[in-house]
C-alpha cells in the first residue's frame, strides 16, 4: 500500500459533527469497514487501499483521528481541531 498521499480532502459537517478526509483520487468503487461505532474506514475494492477516514461525534472524540491514521500507517501534514 502506497501512504504518500499527495492530496488529501478534509470535510467537516458541524451540524452533524462529521469529520471526513480523503486520500488521493477517490476510487471507481469502494466500501467502507467500521471498526467503532462512528468510524468508518474506506477502501478501494480493488486495490484495498485506504482512501478515506470518517468519524461521527468528532468533537468528543478527536483522538479516534490520530488512533486510526496511525492504525492505517497514514501520516498527514496537518492538525486537526474544531
Amino acid at each position: 500500500m502506497n501512504n504518500q498521499h499527495h492530496t488529501y480532502d478534509i470535510y467537516y459537517d458541524e451540524e452533524g459533527n462529521f469529520l471526513e478526509i480523503t486520500f488521493g483520487i477517490p476510487p471507481e468503487k469502494e466500501y467502507a469497514d467500521e471498526p467503532e461505532e462512528g468510524v468508518f474506514i474506506t477502501k478501494d475494492e480493488i486495490t484495498n487501499e485506504v482512501k478515506g477516514i470518517g468519524i461521527l461525534a468528532f468533537k468528543k472524540r478527536p483522538h479516534l483521528l490520530e488512533k486510526y491514521l496511525n492504525k492505517i500507517n497514514i501520516k498527514i501534514p496537518i492538525n486537526i481541531s474544531v
